[in-house]
């Protein structure tokens, strides 16, 4: 199928290369020239396991980037997955999105054939269908059903595992309007559906193959699609934020949080993942998803108050951290090493990292503060001028009076704390360390 992407950000880069993988034609539209060059000649413009290979494999044949929304014409297909930022009232804006509505619809204005148009990104119920769509038809003179279709289809993508996760998800949902949206991208993901980009990607990459073969297919109405990507994030915030929670109060019982909630995951009910208790969740999706359904709950008049304390747990993470380092280090113009930067391993993404919180809080009590990350320091410098960044772990913590681990990157398993004034680390992650060679070491929930 002729395909084209509106947006070369995590998702949009994702979904491109991967549906050029799966054999379709692909153009990527965006607006910051240097990403369309880079994606032109071959190059990712982001960091992800598995995205460099596809973009060098398909650039210049079924994967080509362009600034020039008139472009579109040549699609039958167009995903729209544009950013949608957090306000700070935690609602979501939209301008972003409105804006690049317009321009489809402009683009659309003189095409004959019919065109499908599918929200990728993460909305609001409603958004689709009381927001995209008048704009399309008003910039497009064209009706809604009447050669321009809308659909919802939200993305499930994990920072570091994107790719695996868009060609071998366990499920991809469809909100549609009519039976022949829902036909063209039950066309379009054929693949993914019956399990042959799964094999292919697990042949490529040598990787044990998920449970299931092809994904399972829901295909439901727009504004349930749009509600289902909250909800599954709410859902997994919220398990990770009760993980932490249990592992702060088995931490005050001096008990091992990780054996109990290994035996927790047993129950088939619950299940053993997102059971790592620790430093909490960050990144751009649970932070902003969560925020903008409490705010979107609140506009209807209905107080989120569960979602609320998941929230709070979350927050609370990093200060509780450099709480525990306190009472071994002296921080005010103590050297303090912190490992990693990115929100999760296997990214560069350091968008509401728990990691900076972590600094934030070490700066307050007059810290120096000396850092690293594999890959994401960059990404950090500019914000944070007055840290120190090392070339490796090694020396982060040489000379250091104190480290706290807050990224669980595996170069950070068995490493030797060596080279500091005083061993003495705190974990916010559980990576593993040969604590009888340490001075001491603190478990945030451990």
């Amino acid at each position: 199928m002729n395909v084209s992407i509106v947006g070369s950000g995590y998702v949009g880069t994702t979904v491109a290369a991967c549906l050029a993988d799966l054999g379709h034609d692909v153009l990527n539209v965006e607006i910051d020239a240097d990403i369309v060059d880079s994606i032109n000649a071959g190059d990712a413009p982001i960091h992800e396991s598995g995205l460099e290979e596809r973009i060098a494999t398909h650039a210049g044949t079924s994967l080509r980037a362009t600034t020039d929304y008139d472009e579109i014409r040549t699609t039958d297909v167009t995903f729209l997955c544009l950013p949608t930022p957090q306000s700070d009232d935690g609602s979501l804006d939209l301008a972003i999105m409105r804006a690049g509505a317009e321009s489809l619809g402009r683009a659309l204005e003189s095409k004959d054939d019919d065109h499908l148009v599918v929200v990728k990104s993460t909305v609001l119920p409603g958004t689709t269908e009381d927001v995209v769509a008048p704009i399309l038809e008003a910039e497009s003179g064209t009706a809604i059903g009447d050669g321009i279709e809308v659909a919802m289809n939200p993305e499930f993508l994990r920072m570091g595992t994107a790719v695996r996760d868009f060609l071998e998800p366990d499920k991809v949902v469809l909100g549609t309007a009519t039976d022949e949206a829902a036909a063209t991208l039950r066309e379009l993901y054929a693949p993914i559906l019956d399990g042959e980009a799964r094999r292919a990607s697990n042949t490529a990459s040598g990787d044990e193959p998920r449970a299931r073969d092809g994904a399972t297919l829901v295909e439901t109405d727009v504004r349930e699609a749009e509600l289902i990507k909250y909800a599954n994030n709410a859902f997994l915030a919220a398990k990770v934020s009760l993980v932490n929670e249990l592992g702060n109060i088995a931490a005050e019982y001096d008990a091992d949080a990780y054996e109990v909630l290994e035996a927790v995951g047993l129950d088939d009910r619950i299940s053993e993942r997102f059971m790592r208790s620790g430093l909490g969740w960050g990144g751009s999706c649970f932070p902003k998803d969560v925020n903008a359904l409490r705010a979107g709950a609140r506009e209807q008049g209905y107080e989120p108050e569960l979602l609320d304390a998941v929230v709070a747990v979350n927050d609370a993470q990093p200060r509780r951290l450099v709480d525990l380092l306190e009472p071994h280090v002296d921080l005010e113009g103590a050297r303090i090493a912190v490992l990693g930067l990115s929100f999760k391993p296997g990214t560069d993404d350091v968008r509401k990292s728990r990691a900076l919180d972590v600094i934030d809080h070490l700066q307050k009590r007059d810290a120096t503060v000396v850092a690293y990350d594999p890959v994401a320091i960059e990404a950090v410098r500019s914000d944070y001028p007055t840290v120190e960044y090392a070339d490796s772990a090694e020396g982060a913590l040489a000379g250091a009076d104190g480290a706290v681990v807050a990224t669980d990157w595996p170069a950070f398993d068995d490493l030797s704390f060596e080279g500091m004034t005083r061993s003495i680390v705190v974990d916010g992650r559980r990576i593993d360390v040969d604590e009888s060679a340490l001075e001491v070491y603190e478990g945030l929930t451990w």
